[in-house]
């Protein structure tokens, strides 16, 4: 078994910042990619950020130069740094983690979302 567990979600005024973390927990024997999505209410999710096990990121265009995405590999733990948020970043954000277990498997996990208000 696998978790992620989330925090730093909240309510923000425009032009604000938050930070999201992220731990992975449980079976793990180490850890591929791990990222960020968000899911506004009544559109899809989509990607936000992510970031490998060696370091490299991408992000959505709609974040770039706003949102940076790190990692500590050691506390096997994903940061979402979230600059001059806007209105339209509000959303539940939920962090995804692809984990190589202690059984040689590949699994997929989701965080349980955080939800994020920017409104003034």
């Amino acid at each position: 078994q696998v978790q992620l567990v989330e925090s730093g979600g909240g309510l923000v005024q425009p032009g604000g910042s938050l930070r999201l973390s992220c731990a992975a927990s449980g079976s793990i024997l180490s850890i591929n990619s791990m990222g960020w999505y968000r899911q506004a209410p009544g559109k899809q999710r989509e990607l936000v950020a992510a970031i490998t096990s060696g370091g490299s990121s991408n992000y959505a265009d709609s974040v770039k130069g706003r949102f940076t995405i790190s990692r500590d590999n050691a506390k096997n733990t994903v940061y979402l740094q979230m600059n001059s948020l806007k209105p339209e970043d509000t959303a539940v954000h939920y962090c995804n983690s692809v984990v190589h277990t202690i059984r040689l498997t590949y699994v997929e996990v989701w965080g349980q979302g955080t939800l994020v208000t920017v409104s003034s």
